[in-house]
């Protein structure tokens, strides 16, 4: 707070001369002072009006100046002293404890861990996961473990946990790993309830200097969304699309529950939806998840991935191990380069999980950024990360659908950041990408997983080599839609606790704390309440220890812009090769290549010639008679 810098390369950039070269200089000095009335103010400007400011900038320029004053303002450049003080106080606390929730939600994650010892306790589980769990117990000291006969070790990382709650059909084990989960970092040492109301409170202070009557609004001046009310009409018409649906999708789980005289059929708990839904799911489309996996070898997948990317953007993507220094061994590296072969960029990708030291989720993150320097251009590299099943012994990792689906948001990220055109380094990539659109190209890249062609060219059997089969993928594609109502209303549950907790939560209602918010939202966004000892507010970390405050509304928001621009390609036609290398290019042109050197609306409107609708995302998800 107090200081905001033009990226480093503007200052040695040769191409600066005259009026430009001043402005910039100008620019780059401390920005404090220089929002006043809306004008550029600054003492080094040397009597240039704003118009000529303006007319000395590059349009990728004139949006970092707009980013800057936006930024500045919202960094408390223009606050009086003591108030400035004191913002940059909140900063630091805000910081430290977003870092200790985090930190204590990890730790509680690898405390817990549960050993099983007898076959009756997994039956049920895949061979796959009886291979993982045994391998952790081989790490944890148990060196007789195996896949046949145990131990098997179990913790709350992801590749265990979804699989459990899926096939276990001990539910009592369900739900001891179940409650462990959702009661994360809530007690003893690592209770997070504290920061929480900490975290919340001086995020409302923090607005109120800036003179915003909620912290939500204040998230929302640098996002595409107008403000908080468009926010929230989006999320109701989206909970008013899905809920009946989610409904309904409840109802058939206790009419599949009741055909095997489970006694839970009357009284599903939240740890019984998984596995009905997985065996809902085996029954009506005949296939299960441990099914496709021998399909998914991560090279295969890697070498469709990049095959599609050729065919929709041009670029060839070619191994180069040992080109850059790692920091795992399981990371591995890559060079993108353009139709004539020249270099455009490069990504490492660390795909496994590794509970001992590595967070759950996936991510991508820029490693360099691409920016203009004295030589040349400088090429950005990209981070890919996941936490996907890791290879047992001599075999590759055999990915999940939903472990493809994930690689594929993460690589559509290291898309835009990879292919960005831009060369100021402030708006270059993902760099000032408003955040309830930087889920765009993520997202988007999701929907070529249910593209025929492009399956056939990701899956590969690990044994024959044969492509998933057409039967197989047509029940893939047809499950697409399977409790789509359920997944859109837990989105909801989750982007509507956020937003209340941001925007209300402290200064309007009787609510008694940040957990009853969370209940009362429940009441609309459920069709399970949480059970009471619920608190996975103490591990939500995309609002409490990352950067989605409210913000978690994004990914919808930016779901509703990707269906729409997957919809461009659809009405194309998936089977004209020229028609969708052509739509490609210009997703490529735009969406890719201009990054935050234009608002995302004019980016989205460039690519597809209008504003954006949800109509396509709720015929995607097979809700469009709902809404």
């Amino acid at each position: 707070p107090g200081e905001t810098r033009v990226a480093a390369q503007h200052l040695d950039d040769p191409a600066f001369r005259g009026p430009q070269r001043r402005v910039d200089l100008a620019l780059a000095e401390p920005f404090e002072g220089a929002v006043e009335r809306g004008a550029l103010c600054h003492p080094r400007a040397e009597g240039l009006c704003e118009s000529e400011v303006y007319s000395a900038l590059r349009p990728a320029e004139h949006r970092v100046v707009e980013v800057l004053r936006r930024d500045a303002r919202l960094s408390g450049v223009g606050l009086d002293a003591g108030p400035r003080e004191r913002f940059a106080e909140i900063e630091r606390e805000l910081a430290e404890l977003a870092t200790r929730f985090a930190n204590q939600v990890l730790d509680d994650t690898r405390r817990f861990a549960l050993t099983l010892r007898e076959p009756e306790e997994v039956e049920g589980l895949p061979e796959t996961w009886r291979g993982l769990t045994a391998q952790a117990a081989r790490e944890a000291g148990e060196e007789g473990a195996s896949a046949e006969t145990g131990p098997w070790r179990v913790t709350l990382d992801a590749p265990c946990l979804v699989p459990l709650l899926a096939h276990a059909r001990r539910r009592d084990l369900r739900e001891r790993i179940y409650r462990a989960f959702v009661t994360r970092a809530s007690g003893g040492e690592s209770d997070n309830r504290p920061l929480i109301e900490s975290i919340l409170a001086l995020r409302r202070e923090q607005a109120a200097l800036l003179g915003y009557a909620s912290y939500a609004e204040l998230s929302v001046a640098s996002k595409m969304a107008p403000d908080v009310a468009a926010v929230e009409r989006l999320l109701e018409d989206l909970r008013g699309a899905s809920y009946d649906a989610a409904r309904r999708d409840l109802a058939e789980l206790a009419e599949r529950a009741a055909a095997d005289d489970a006694p839970e059929a009357d009284a599903l708990a939240p740890w019984d939806l998984a596995f009905w839904a997985e065996r809902l799911r085996e029954e009506r489309f005949a296939y299960s998840e441990e099914e496709l996996r021998p399909y998914f070898p991560l090279p295969r997948v890697l070498a469709g991935l990049f095959a599609l990317s050729e065919r929709l953007f041009g670029v060839h993507i070619e191994e180069a191990d040992g080109d850059a220094p790692v920091y795992h061994p399981d990371v591995r590296f890559f060079r993108v380069r353009d139709a004539a072969g020249e270099p455009v960029a490069a990504f490492y990708l660390d795909p496994y999980a590794r509970p001992s030291e590595k967070r759950g989720g996936a991510w991508m993150a820029d490693c360099l950024g691409r920016r203009r320097l004295d030589h040349g251009v400088r090429h950005p590299v990209a981070f890919l990360v996941c936490n996907q099943t890791p290879p047992v012994g001599e075999a590759p990792s055999l990915m999940s659908f939903d472990e493809v689906t994930t690689l594929f948001h993460e690589f559509g990220h290291g898309l835009q950041h990879m292919l960005t055109a831009v060369e100021c380094g402030l708006v270059s990539g993902i760099q000032n990408v408003e955040w309830d659109a930087v889920e765009l190209p993520s997202q988007f890249m999701e929907n070529w997983c249910y593209h025929r062609e492009t399956v056939r060219g990701i899956s590969g059997h690990v044994d024959t080599g044969e492509p998933l089969p057409d039967a197989l993928f047509d029940k893939l594609r047809a499950a697409r839609t399977f409790r789509a109502g359920s997944d859109m209303l837990r989105q909801i549950y989750f982007g509507m606790t956020d937003l209340e907790l941001h925007h209300r939560y402290g200064r309007e209602g009787d609510d008694a704390d940040a957990f009853a918010v969370q209940r009362r939202i429940a009441e609309r966004t459920t069709v399970i309440p949480p059970i009471p000892e619920d608190r996975f507010l103490c591990s939500f970390g995309h609002i409490f220890g990352g950067g989605y405050a409210a913000g978690y509304y994004s990914y919808k928001w930016a779901e509703v812009l990707s269906a729409d621009a997957f919809a461009a390609f659809e009405e194309a036609g998936l089977g004209d090769a020229d028609a969708i290398a052509a739509v490609g290019q210009r997703f490529r042109e735009t969406v890719l290549a201009r990054g935050g050197s234009q608002a995302p609306g004019e980016v989205f409107a460039a690519f597809r010639g209008r504003d954006a609708t949800p109509e396509a995302l709720l015929r995607h998800s097979g809700l469009a008679a709902e809404s």
